[in-house]
């Protein structure tokens, strides 16, 4: 349906031109700029190497590929350059779009892609048709309308969340800039007001719970409300109150070094972009206590914790959904220590299954289970951290003080259908921000969860449930077990040292893990700290701690697993 609307709308009129000058707002790379031109071309974590190619002829036949190539993001990065050569690059591969793919045909042609494009082509429209000839301006501004008339018909086939957000805008962003396509306008206003109302919650999040994706809808409705302030219209109060409740939320998803965490399919964020979209919206709410998009957030000196504590999306929004329920990120200053895996989604199916898994992140797995079932059912699972267990229906959360810092306490029942256990986490933050305490927990509530428990040790001929707890380290931290093995020290390029203990009812161990990101060909190496065990009583503790080097002479560095279930008995006692 879409191409047949894309084939009809090839036999619109023209725009005649530019309403006004457009303001480009987007933000490209200079560096991945020079590498196009240079003929490296890195998308969906596949790399082609053509000199002095279109990028449409080097664009492999992989549908992620063309969903990000389609888009023209790669023009920002192209404008960032900004030379004589990067703009005779930009004006040939537009040239080459229009000639190939202008008339309706290709896999271009879907609403957010269509919705994408435009803004970019609109962006950066004098940077393109800067000593074009007429020949050129023609088509472009032909191609411009027919895309814009594309959107007009189809934007309501568009799944609900960022696509039907980049849509919008999109035709916003054509209605008011080009000559002879204001009707689209109110249409698409209507249209936008009413999906800030209904996607964007009450608390500013979105139903995806991934923070880079609702970076991506902020910046779109802030591009809208400057479009609108500039044309002099009317900007919808549905859209600022939108704006209002996603600022503090993505505020508080942010680290201390300015990424977002990295939890549902979302990266950090391209550098620059979360400042500079606040900047324009001019919106300078703090977030406040309690969770915020289902996330918790401690802050204390240099240091910042965000931990998922809430249940992973359902029905729609939980295609990029992780089972990733308690587990956490920290990040000292400028430098992330624990991470998550993170999206393995540019590297192909089995990297996306994989970074989906609960292993991926930094929270407690039982072997051979996630805490979530995210995949559909009936899907045969039978792999190591598959999503096997169901989705967690009852995610406690409580915030509050102790003598010297601040605590989480958390929990999530994903295991009880499976095993009978209820997983619950402790988290303390020093108030200085220089050390953290934790406590992993299985335990069964009831006597049926002792019963489920009896089973699945039965199942396992009375040898125990195996699970670990893990804490993935950042690729740029240099990790090593500390002499007696009784510790883990974490080198930061800072020169902080962060020593990692546990009491010893695990076995510790340092293991290789993988980095996940896009804009790379594969995934980053890098390691992991594991606390292994069996689950053979009705509860099963395991304690740990984290902290500066230069902090732990009195607390945590040189003391014996007595002192260190001394301390941990302190803090509950204070709770």
């Amino acid at each position: 349906m879409d191409r047949l609307h894309a084939r009809l709308a090839a036999r619109a009129r023209p725009a005649s031109g530019f309403v006004s000058q457009p303001e480009p707002r987007t933000i490209g790379h200079y560096a991945r700029g020079r590498q196009l031109m240079a003929g490296n071309f890195l998308f969906a974590g596949q790399l082609v190497e053509a000199k002095n190619a279109s990028i449409w002829d080097v664009v492999p036949d992989d549908p992620r590929v063309a969903n990000v190539v389609q888009g023209c993001v790669w023009l920002d990065d192209l404008a960032a350059v900004g030379d004589a050569r990067a703009r005779e690059t930009a004006q040939a591969w537009v040239a080459d779009w229009i000639a190939r793919y202008g008339s309706g045909k290709g896999p271009g042609w879907t609403p957010d892609l269509t919705g994408r494009r435009l803004i970019r082509w609109i962006n950066h429209g004098f940077f393109l048709m800067r000593g074009q000839n007429r020949e050129f301006t023609d088509a472009y501004f032909r191609s411009l309308a027919r895309q814009t008339i594309f959107l007009s018909r189809r934007w309501t086939s568009t799944r609900s969340g960022l696509p039907r957000f980049e849509a919008l805008t999109g035709m916003i962003y054509a209605g008011l800039s080009l000559e002879g396509m204001e009707r689209h306008v109110d249409p698409a206003v209507r249209a936008l007001a009413q999906d800030c109302k209904s996607q964007v919650d009450l608390e500013g999040g979105i139903a995806t719970r991934n923070p880079e994706e609702l970076l991506e809808v902020f910046t779109l409705l802030t591009w809208a409300q400057q479009a609108l302030a500039e044309a002099d219209r009317e900007v919808p109060e549905t859209l600022l109150a939108a704006q209002a409740r996603i600022a503090p939320t993505l505020r508080a998803l942010r680290h201390a070094d300015g990424g977002l965490a990295r939890f549902h399919g979302g990266g950090r964020g391209l550098e620059g972009r979360l400042d500079h979209a606040l900047a324009l919206a001019g919106m300078k709410q703090r977030p406040s206590d309690g969770l915020h998009m289902g996330f918790a957030r401690l802050s204390a000196g240099r240091t910042s914790l965000i931990v998922d504590a809430s249940a992973p999306p359902i029905g729609p929004a939980s295609f990029d959904a992780h089972a990733s329920t308690l587990a956490f990120e920290l990040t000292s200053g400028r430098r992330p220590v624990i991470v998550n895996c993170g999206s393995g989604a540019s590297f192909g199916e089995d990297w996306r299954r994989a970074g989906r898994a609960t292993p991926s992140h930094s929270t407690l797995a039982i072997d051979g289970y996630s805490s979530s079932r995210l995949d559909p059912p009936g899907r045969a699972n039978t792999l190591r951290g598959e999503l096997l267990a169901e989705v967690p229906r009852d995610v406690p959360y409580v915030q509050s003080t102790v003598s010297d810092g601040i605590r989480l306490e958390l929990g999530h029942d994903g295991y009880r259908s499976t095993h009978g256990l209820t997983h619950a986490r402790t988290l303390d933050l020093a108030f200085d921000g220089r050390a953290m305490a934790g406590e992993d927990l299985l335990t069964t509530l009831t006597p049926a969860d002792e019963a489920a428990f009896d089973r699945a040790m039965d199942a396992g001929a009375l040898q125990g449930i195996a699970f670990a707890v893990r804490f993935h380290i950042h690729p740029e931290v240099e990790a090593a077990v500390d002499l007696g093995g009784g510790a883990i020290s974490m080198a930061l390029k800072s020169g902080e040292i962060w020593v990692f203990r546990q009491d010893g009812s695990a076995e510790m161990t340092l293991e290789p893990s993988v980095y996940l990101e896009n804009g790379r060909l594969k995934p980053r190496a890098t390691q992991q700290v594991v606390l292994t065990g069996r689950a053979m009583s009705y509860a099963t503790r395991v304690r740990w701690s984290l902290a500066k080097a230069q902090d732990t002479p009195t607390a945590l560095r040189d003391v014996g697993i007595e002192d260190f279930d001394a301390h941990l008995t302190d803090v509950d006692e204070t709770a």
